[in-house]
């Protein structure tokens, strides 16, 4: 199909919805005697008057009304395609709800967030931090991020980080004063340091694998808070030792002002996941927000 022939097309369809030349012709943008011509050259083609018309009204001859049935709907496809192929073209605008536990926020969910911002500006974040496991259908948010193990089977799930390990650390001074621990049952012997689990208030079992073996370890510590990051600083000090992720300690083991314990019995786990409800029907801003994610770790993978 020509282009002249699409617009003469759409030109009969809009005289027979506003029911007059005059008023199809200010919808269309061009004059009346412009419109008579271009139907005149349509019914010229096609060999047959589409249009009876009066000094009064204009209404669609029985050829017309057939041709009709069938352009409507074409009209209305061919409108829709454009339409959304102009949508896809244009900037994704929105807000994209994020739920995510705080260590994935701060150490790999923050440095993406200034490139995709940058990237897509009409989009807006919310990042709302919680250690609860929540239900992000049910509390109106758009993605979660967690660690792998812990997310739901009928979850879409997508790496934002690499592999992660957790290390048992002391100060060199600790060390010194207090003898190092060969096996974790060792640590009943020692001043552990720990944490509460954030979804019930319990104190953190000490979780460790080798070789197949599992063991958890219930350590009696003089220490319980609720922000794993306050205790690497009271790590240095040498009051005893804890059990953190490795991003949070390497700079200390990198300088020798902590110390690695226990490394066999502490192997890697599946890292941080992005993770929404289902692939279809995904609103744009959470398409390209899963893009920006994908390539972004498959660039540093």
């Amino acid at each position: 199909m020509r282009g002249s022939d699409y617009a003469e097309l759409q030109a009969f369809a809009a005289i027979v919805k506003h029911g007059s030349f005059v008023r199809a012709a200010a919808y269309l943008g061009v004059t009346p005697s412009a419109l008579s011509q271009i139907i005149r050259n349509l019914e010229q083609r096609l060999g047959v008057r589409l249009l009876n018309r009066t000094t009064r009204s204009v209404a669609p001859s029985e050829a017309g009304a057939r041709l009709l049935q069938r352009l409507l709907p074409a009209l209305a496809d061919l409108n829709a395609a454009q339409a959304e192929a102009t949508q896809m073209g244009a900037l994704p605008a929105g807000t994209l709800r994020i739920n995510t536990s705080r260590v994935a926020a701060i150490h790999y969910l923050a440095p993406l967030l200034g490139p995709f911002m940058q990237a897509y500006p009409a989009i807006r974040l919310e990042i709302i931090t919680d250690e609860r496991l929540t239900d992000i259908v049910a509390a109106g948010f758009d993605a979660g991020i967690r660690i792998g193990e812990k997310l739901e089977q009928d979850m879409i799930a997508q790496r934002l980080s690499g592999d992660l390990s957790m290390q048992v650390v002391a100060a060199p001074a600790y060390l010194a004063r207090h003898g190092t621990p060969r096996h974790p049952r060792d640590l009943h012997q020692h001043r552990c340091l720990s944490y509460l689990r954030p979804s019930n208030g319990s104190p953190y079992r000490w979780e460790f694998a080798r070789a197949g073996q599992k063991l958890e370890v219930s350590v009696d510590s003089p220490l319980l808070v609720n922000e794993p990051e306050m205790l690497a600083e009271i790590v240095l000090s040498g009051a005893g030792i804890s059990y953190l992720f490795s991003h949070q300690v390497a700079p200390y083991l990198a300088t020798g002002q902590l110390v690695a314990l226990l490394e066999d019995w502490t192997p890697p786990f599946p890292g941080f996941y992005l993770y929404y409800p289902s692939r279809h029907h995904l609103s744009p801003v959470l398409r390209v927000f899963a893009d920006f994610v994908r390539e972004h770790y498959e660039e540093g993978a």
